[in-house]
């Protein structure tokens, strides 16, 4: 790949939360899985896992659990009933009608242990950061194979929903979905914040 055509790439892709009913090939879905698996990891240990959903029961099972939990959540904060429903609502549409839904997750169980607190929350936070760069490699694979995408972190806030949902292994820690499929809408070009803002030389 040439430079400029890399730089398109990045450029070039939009979190698109509205597909077509044009099904994903599996063979397409297990490419970008796959994209995702070449990502760095701390010791190569490689914690990431996947949970792929195309079936309509499960991901409105997903749907509904998160849902669930997000109006139990909301309802606790005091806030509008109307309000609170019409955001479940807006979340079980997204997730349903998505073509492929892949739940991404994180295992501790090949990541080193230690004794103390300090060591131990540094081995978490980079078993964290190798899943969040196996996202971004799907996320990236995904685009270049004319697939639109939209990462979401709802999982973080309910990750017993998803487990209730999916029966994943217990080991298995829900860190976010990310929506495939085929794009309904352009989706909207973000501003970034200038790089001399977020870099410092020295």
């Amino acid at each position: 790949m040439e430079r400029g055509d890399f730089k398109k790439l990045l450029a070039g892709r939009r979190s698109i939360r509205r597909f077509t009913e044009e099904a994903v090939p599996v063979e397409l879905v297990e490419h970008v899985l796959n994209a995702a698996c070449q990502a760095p990891s701390a010791h190569n240990r490689q914690p990431w896992r996947f949970a792929a959903l195309s079936s309509d029961s499960a991901k409105q099972d997903l749907a509904e659990q998160l849902g669930a939990a997000l109006r139990v959540a909301r309802l606790g904060d005091g806030d509008d009933v109307n309000d609170v429903e019409a955001d479940v609502s807006q979340s079980y549409q997204r997730i349903t009608s998505a073509p492929v839904v892949v739940v991404v997750c994180l295992t501790m169980e090949a990541m080193d242990v230690y004794p103390d607190e300090a060591r131990s929350k540094a081995e978490y936070v980079m078993a964290v950061q190798s899943v969040a760069m196996a996202g971004q490699n799907l996320l990236l694979a995904a685009h270049a194979e004319g697939l639109a995408t939209c990462w979401m972190c709802a999982p973080l806030f309910s990750p017993e929903a998803v487990h209730r949902a999916l029966e994943l292994p217990q080991t298995w820690e829900p860190q976010g979905l990310i929506l495939l499929g085929y794009a309904a809408e352009q989706g909207r070009k973000k501003e970034r914040i200038p790089l001399e803002a977020v870099s410092l030389w020295r």
